[in-house]
């Protein structure tokens, strides 16, 4: 994992405008925070999207949330050097000595890549085996990161939700013209709660999820196409220079 400085300034960054343009326009920040409108907001919004969701797929995303602030690892110009040595090492060798490197990789998924080569499948069979895995990888965290924006999608009405119980609390109060103001105020925060919520913290975090993703899925990728070459005993070179292919060049 590595920390995500430019989603944390962002979202600092966000709330710090907001806060900035209560103040300019002659506001108090005290009138943004409002607990009831923030339970029913945040309360709201929760129920909505565990109704829609499974429990294992909405835990899933819960813990995936943390991604945006701290971004998994994957780094492919490691995993290029690894299966580059590992070609090279297995022209001279032969593929059996790559089983001692069975043992040294974290994730499964890259174990049983590595044990179904050492084993002797060829690279249709390989592929065909390892894709499957990839296809309901991809699957399971990209349902748990809609998680994000399903809610986003509720955040908004909900706090539009919550205006409406707050203003029919101002009309049981029509008899007293002081606290009007301060009470039509209040009904209003949490509509700010629910639109803010959703588009400074529940879309972004879903949108950069997605793209986690889509590269965690590109690494999986690259490394069973490193394998099916080491399978076919390709060129290590001919294998380095197909893999680079999956790194997007960086504009200038």
């Amino acid at each position: 994992m590595r920390v995500d400085r430019l989603s944390i300034v962002g979202l600092a960054l966000g709330i710090a405008a907001i806060m900035a343009g209560q103040v300019l326009e002659g506001g108090s920040l005290s009138s943004l925070f409002q607990p009831a409108a923030l339970v029913i907001v945040l309360g709201g919004t929760l129920g909505a999207t565990m109704l829609q969701t499974r429990f294992p797929i909405f835990m899933r995303g819960m813990r995936m949330g943390g991604w945006a602030f701290s971004a998994p690892a994957a780094v492919p110009d490691d995993m290029i050097r690894k299966l580059v040595g590992w070609a090279t090492l297995s022209r001279r060798e032969g593929i059996l000595v790559l089983e001692k490197h069975i043992g040294s990789e974290p994730d499964p998924f890259f174990r049983k890549g590595v044990q179904l080569l050492v084993d002797g499948a060829d690279s249709e069979r390989l592929r065909e085996v390892m894709e499957v895995e990839i296809t309901t990888y991809e699957t399971t965290l990209r349902q748990a990161a809609r998680v994000w924006d399903a809610a986003a999608g509720y955040a908004p009405t909900i706090g539009i939700l919550g205006a409406v119980l707050g203003l029919i609390h101002v009309m049981e109060n029509l008899g007293d013209p002081a606290r009007l103001g301060a009470g039509i105020a209040t009904a209003f925060v949490a509509t700010i709660y629910g639109v803010g919520s959703a588009n400074l913290i529940f879309l972004p975090i879903g949108r950069k999820l997605q793209m986690h993703v889509t590269q965690l899925i590109s690494l999986r990728e690259m490394f069973v196409d490193g394998l099916a070459g080491i399978a076919n005993g390709d060129n290590p070179r001919i294998i380095e220079s197909r893999l680079l292919g999956y790194i997007a060049p960086v504009p200038g």
